[in-house]
């Protein structure tokens, strides 16, 4: 289930087809869920932003530093993504990266690799010193990356996470501007549940402990991260393209997160209206004054995305019995009807 499905319309602008990051042409997910036994509650999932491997311009923004996205010195210094982004557990971050080199060597893509990879922790759900993604997973992911509809919920590296206190995980959502197309994907496992609020309804407060119970142990509520993928097909500049990641963080507060100090909030956007830009030795330029629309874009496409994430999640039992509910569809709607959004 996604919001939309459920009568919920975030912001002014209209979705592209798919309502997803794969809205961006070429611009493929794939992921690799693994779930075993009582106690394996993780995975791994991939973006492609380029169906030949080319490069494109990018630009990360950290809302709050406490997590990790590889290879981002290199973007900075070049204003260049040059692999395939993974998102994955804290502690497979490593594994995910060295699957990613060896998957830019069998292509035959020269010989030096700086991937990017992002994690958010997902230790409550799942056996998380395991470390049970192992490269196989990675390749797996890669190779069943399409461009079309998304999994979303419980799946990929989404898999054991949590979100304002209810079942977390991977959501996208994208936004027509003009001719162009802003496409976003989180991992979203951030965020306290009296925080929560959908299209500026208090949702965490109406659906409290008394109403849906909290996760189960007990945790420090904001305790947790967020990854945002951007994408556009609009031709930016890489100092552009850090212009629109920093709006994503506007969808994140947009639905209560706030860079806790433990959390990791870190955003990477990338443009591929200028493919290969080094190889061609000339680019296109949006100006500035034409990027407005783009953040609203930015902004609602990281709020839907996340709502979407709790909405395609169910309710899990995983590591030691620890049990995290779903985001119920019902008690939502009911909320959002009250408030006169539904």
């Amino acid at each position: 289930m996604r919001a939309r499905e459920l009568g919920i319309t975030i912001g002014d602008l209209e979705p592209r087809p798919l309502n997803a990051i794969t809205d961006i042409t070429g611009v493929r997910v794939g992921h690799t869920t693994l779930i075993e036994g009582d106690a394996v509650r993780t995975g791994v999932t991939v973006v492609l932003p380029t169906p030949d491997g080319t490069p494109c311009f990018a630009a990360p923004h950290r809302l709050n530093g406490n997590g990790e996205l590889t290879g981002l010195e290199w973007i900075r210094e070049s204003g260049l993504l040059t692999t395939s982004i993974g998102i994955t557990n804290t502690f497979s971050v490593g594994v995910v990266r060295d699957a990613l080199v060896t998957s830019q060597h069998r292509a035959k893509r020269g010989r030096w690799h700086l991937p990017v990879v992002g994690e958010t922790y997902d230790g409550r759900l799942n056996d998380i010193e395991g470390m049970h993604v192992r490269e196989e997973h990675v390749f797996s992911a890669l190779e069943s990356a399409t461009d079309g509809e998304v999994q979303e919920g419980s799946v990929g590296g989404g898999t054991g996470m949590i979100c304002h206190g209810f079942k977390g995980g991977i959501g996208t959502a994208s936004r027509r501007v003009d001719e162009h197309t802003v496409g976003v994907l989180v991992q979203a496992n951030h965020g306290a549940r009296s925080r929560l609020a959908i299209d500026c309804v208090p949702v965490g407060r109406e659906l409290g402990a008394d109403r849906v119970p909290l996760p189960t142990p007990p945790a420090d509520e904001g305790a947790g991260s967020i990854i945002v993928v951007v994408a556009t097909d609009a031709p930016l500049l890489p100092h552009q393209c850090a212009r629109l990641a920093q709006r994503a963080a506007l969808g994140i507060a947009r639905t209560g997160g706030a860079g806790e100090n433990s959390s990791g909030d870190i955003i990477l956007a990338f443009a591929v209206g200028n493919r290969d830009p080094e190889t061609n030795g000339s680019v296109d330029i949006l100006p500035n004054e034409l990027l407005n629309p783009l953040f609203y874009a930015t902004i609602e496409s990281t709020e839907e995305a996340i709502v979407n994430a709790m909405l395609a999640a169910e309710t899990m039992t995983g590591r030691g019995g620890a049990t995290v509910h779903a985001l119920p569809h019902e008690e939502l709607v009911d909320v959002m009807r009250r408030f006169g959004r539904v």
